[in-house]
């Protein structure tokens, strides 16, 4: 009931299965429940447990059951969003050893906090990483896209001063981090947006991610400085934008 890994001794054809894939197996089993039965309401999600004790013959189909493949990834993504990030975590450093990262330069607890914050944008294990990789690497690159629409000439001044009012902030009080910015920002007169996208993208390498202020919370004060200051020595408006 759960295809696994499968090469041809004579082609030499390799099937991905499931597991490889990056299914889980509690996501496989209730997918395969409600392939052919279903419990008489629109519930979808069950454990194990609860399947055993609501499964009726008589709700089951007459009719041939339709695979439904986008069905199987919801499937998935729910129960990585129902997993704890402990045990998500423990899936997850299997993932940052591929990728170069050795997951024991990081605490149990970093890990953890790093996948509860960008699980809700993954289907699989594996796509925790292209969400995530920026926690574990530092940008050494930046997306060119975003560079024109929210680098400006001015802004390398504005990040200066936005390192100068963080090198004295609590970064692991979030809200109060977040009101120190801001306050900044409006007191100055400053846009928001061009700020905010600006620091994001020094810190990230490009425009996407979870809150910004839970990504310094975790990188810590001196990670994001060393960030924001290889953003301002490193990123350059376009010629023809400048």
């Amino acid at each position: 009931m759960f295809p696994l890994d499968w090469h041809d001794p004579k082609s030499g054809e390799r099937s991905s299965g499931y597991r490889e894939a990056g299914y889980l197996p509690q996501a496989v089993v209730n997918f395969l429940a409600l392939l052919g039965w279903n419990p008489g309401d629109d519930r979808e999600i069950f454990s194990m447990d609860e399947l055993i004790k609501e499964f009726s013959i008589d709700h089951c189909s007459r009719k041939g059951a339709k695979f439904d493949f986008e069905k199987g990834k919801w499937f998935n993504h729910e129960y990585i969003m129902n997993m704890d990030d402990n045990e998500l975590a423990q899936l997850f450093k299997p993932v940052l050893e591929q990728h170069g990262v050795n997951p024991a330069d990081y605490s149990d607890e970093y890990i953890a906090s790093v996948v509860g914050l960008v699980k809700s944008r993954a289907n699989f294990v594996s796509d925790l990483w292209d969400q995530a990789n920026f926690f574990f690497q530092r940008p050494t690159s930046y997306s060119e896209k975003d560079i024109r629409k929210r680098w400006k000439p001015e802004t390398p001044e504005l990040m200066r001063q936005l390192a100068g009012l963080l090198d004295n902030a609590d970064m692991e009080d979030v809200e109060e981090c977040e009101k120190l910015v801001m306050d900044w920002i409006d007191k100055n007169g400053y846009h928001k947006g061009n700020v905010m996208n600006a620091f994001r993208l020094t810190v990230v390498g490009e425009c996407r991610g979870p809150h910004m202020f839970e990504i310094t919370r975790l990188l810590g004060r001196e990670e994001t400085l060393a960030r924001l200051n290889a953003g301002i020595e490193n990123i350059q408006v376009p010629a023809q934008d400048a």
